[in-house]
């Protein structure tokens, strides 16, 4: 690894060449399954002609003008967002970080319509929103806030799944204006919350005059077996960011309003240089077309399904396995011991895969696994549980 990058990751001992689907392969040939999809970013895998020939065809076009005039395709992929997620209007960014930076200043900006001088959003603990300092600071996770105080003010955070918190955070403090909260925690160890928790969450919105918020950026393009994870609550939020899976690994962000939070952005309150340019929108226009041209989402849920099922017959007789869940192609995997050393491991046996919340194995496959490739990962992935846990 060259000393000229900046340490902020312990890289695995591996440089990739090229993919194909599900399967990646390293510069001396050997090739690995990524059950991680590029954290949640290549839910089509790797190489897929579909994007490959957008980016192409593209590129040898217009890659970038400015936002300072109109973009076809960009125009073309706000129609179809919309469409997909019953929002009014979006804003393009290149990241998750900055599309929750734009979701924060327009619950900012909507309080101080309602003469709200400090305004306060309501966010989750073991959250993760981004890196940016007000991001982090949103996020509700002290170890990774360590060392940047200090914090963007203007953030509380409840417990995830306890609607009784947040309606105690409501009364004690009058300035808050908005709820922001993931559908499911991705970082935080794949926390699953009850069937109701979003749609309570919008009525304590609709009752209090908030802002609903939805972090999607993990959970959205077709991950939990909707196009977005909201759409399993039959509810619409006033704010809802995507990223990640947008355009399968072209960097894009994007943040959805509607109604009240809709018009309060207005010229000259926030842009974006690179934000929503002609090529990453061309990737993003094709990745959502192959995923409705390819069937998908619909079959996103029974795959992880299927996963859950085998990892739990194989694993059912290991004490060490505390729990095993899912939505979607959203997999945690629970330990009863720290195991980050299995990533490595896997690494060795060609599986990449990632542990969050120290003892959580993350499974977030390519919405292209197949059945072979679903009995590959499970069969790798349980002997390594079995080999580990019983040394």
């Amino acid at each position: 690894m060259s000393d000229c990058i900046m340490p902020t990751y312990n890289r695995l001992p591996v440089h990739f060449s090229h993919g194909k689907g599900a399967w990646l392969w390293d510069e001396n040939g050997k090739r690995y399954l990524d059950a991680l999809s590029g954290i949640a970013v290549c839910n089509l895998g790797h190489a897929h002609p579909a994007i490959h020939n957008a980016i192409c065809a593209q590129s040898a076009r217009l890659i970038h003008t400015s936002n300072l005039y109109g973009i076809a395709t960009q125009e073309q992929l706000a129609d179809v967002l919309c469409d997909k997620s019953s929002m009014d209007n979006v804003f393009f960014s290149n990241s998750g970080a900055e599309a929750n930076e734009t979701a924060l200043k327009i619950a900012r900006a909507y309080g101080y319509q309602q003469g709200i001088d400090k305004p306060v959003v309501i966010t989750m603990e073991k959250s993760f929103h981004g890196r940016t300092l007000a991001t982090l600071s949103a996020t509700g996770n002290p170890k990774v806030q360590q060392g940047f105080s200090p914090l963007v003010e203007g953030f509380i955070h409840v417990p995830f799944n306890d609607i009784n918190a947040l309606k105690k955070a409501i009364t004690e403090h009058k300035n808050c204006v908005a709820i922001f909260v993931e559908p499911i925690q991705g970082e935080g160890g794949v926390h699953i919350p009850s069937d109701d928790y979003l749609a309570k969450i919008r009525t304590l919105c609709d009752q209090h005059q908030l802002l609903m918020m939805l972090d999607e950026i993990q959970t959205g393009i077709g991950r939990t077996g909707k196009f977005l994870a909201y759409q399993h609550s039959n509810i619409v939020p006033d704010v809802c960011t995507l990223a990640k899976a947008l355009a399968n690994g072209v960097p894009i962000g994007a943040c959805l309003s509607r109604g009240k939070a809709a018009s309060i952005l207005t010229a000259g309150m926030h842009g974006s240089t690179f934000g929503g340019n002609p090529l990453a929108c061309s990737a993003a226009l094709a990745t959502l077309q192959t995923l409705d041209d390819e069937n998908l989402i619909a079959s996103a849920y029974e795959k992880g399904q299927k996963i859950v099922q085998q990892l739990t017959d194989k694993l059912q007789s290991n004490p060490a396995v505390d729990n095993i869940r899912h939505y979607g192609l959203m997999i945690g995997i629970d330990l009863t011991t720290p195991c980050a050393e299995l990533a490595p491991k896997a690494l060795a046996q060609g599986l990449l895969i990632n542990v969050t919340n120290d003892s959580t194995i993350r499974l977030l496959p390519p919405l292209v696994i197949d059945d072979a490739q679903i009995e590959f990962l499970t069969t790798e992935l349980s002997s390594l549980i079995q080999t580990y846990t019983q040394a």
